[in-house]
């Protein structure tokens, strides 16, 4: 198999092109660095990302959060990681920067934003006298 990428290493930006003769056997050419080389590797045997999303939010001045991994985490993992998602349901307020659930490979999933507790509507709590 024969594969072209761009390296995102750094930012020269070289083009790669990797070549996988088997298990292990992977060709890498066009890169200017070690790390454009460790780059096309992974990218080629276990790709990672960074997972962003958003985690409902109950009593808050809004309904989500959004969410992200701590790191990269390999993206055959993308699916478990989205079921834990959506079962994941916050308690205002929240907290800029709090953990919400391990997401796997060592991930931690943390909030982006925070949100307040929501404010009463006009009028509520006040006793009417009559």
């Amino acid at each position: 198999m024969r594969k072209k990428l761009v390296c995102v290493s750094c930012p020269v930006g070289c083009e790669l092109e990797v070549e996988v003769h088997g298990p292990g056997a992977i060709e890498v050419s066009g890169n200017r660095c070690p790390r454009g080389e460790a780059y096309a590797r992974e990218e080629v045997t276990d790709p990672k990302r960074v997972l962003m999303s958003l985690v409902k939010v109950v009593g808050g001045e809004r309904p989500v959060v959004a969410v992200r991994t701590d790191r990269p985490i390999p993206k055959r993992l993308f699916p478990q990681v989205m079921g834990l998602v959506r079962r994941l349901c916050l308690k205002a307020p929240v907290k800029l920067g709090q953990v919400v659930a391990l997401a796997g490979d060592g991930a931690q999933l943390i909030t982006t934003q925070q949100v307040r507790e929501a404010s009463p509507p006009p009028g509520a709590g006040a006793s009417k006298s009559g």
